[in-house]
Formats: structure tokens, C-alpha cells, sequence
């Protein structure tokens, strides 16, 4: 998926969503990974009703990623809202 800006909180803002996806031991680097790397459609979260898309980290570790598009008329801006480790599934 083609990002031109992705959209983080401050590190140290508690409510932020680079402190959410530390407490789930997922970095913003995999996060942006993932996001780019994605090329197929997205889902919708259960729970927030925001994109969610799965993918894989070049560690191996499986990550959720739940985001929202920011509207821009100029830019492609991503706002990363959680982000949480996944088990393998054999589907």
C-alpha cells in the first residue's frame, strides 16, 4: 500500500498510539511495514470499525494493524491506531 505520510503521536504521549502499540510489543518500524507491504484488500475491525489489515514483519512476527486514511486531496496520510501480535493461522 502506498503511504506518503504516516501519521504518529509524540513518543511520550501516554494516549498516543506509539505508546497502544508498545504495550502490545509491536514497534512503529513494523507497523509501517506492514502497511507498506500490504496488497490486498483490507478489513473492517469488529471493534472500532476502522481498516484493519494482518501481515507478517521481517522478524517473522504476525501483526493486526487497525489504521485510518487521513482525507488529504494531495497526500496519502496514514494514522495507525493499534497494532497487536497474531497467532499463524493455517487458513
Amino acid at each position: 500500500m502506498y503511504v506518503d505520510v504516516f501519521d504518529w503521536d509524540e513518543e511520550d504521549d501516554p494516549e498516543g498510539n506509539v505508546q497502544h502499540i508498545a504495550a502490545a510489543d509491536v514497534t512503529p518500524e513494523e507497523v509501517e511495514e506492514v502497511i507498506r507491504n500490504h496488497t490486498g484488500p483490507t478489513d473492517v475491525s469488529d471493534q472500532s470499525g476502522n481498516r484493519l489489515i494482518f501481515g507478517t514483519t521481517s522478524t517473522g512476527q504476525r501483526i493486526a494493524v487497525v489504521f485510518q486514511i487521513v482525507p488529504d486531496p494531495d497526500l496519502i496520510i496514514i494514522t495507525p491506531i493499534t497494532a497487536y501480535p497474531v497467532p499463524e493461522y493455517g487458513g
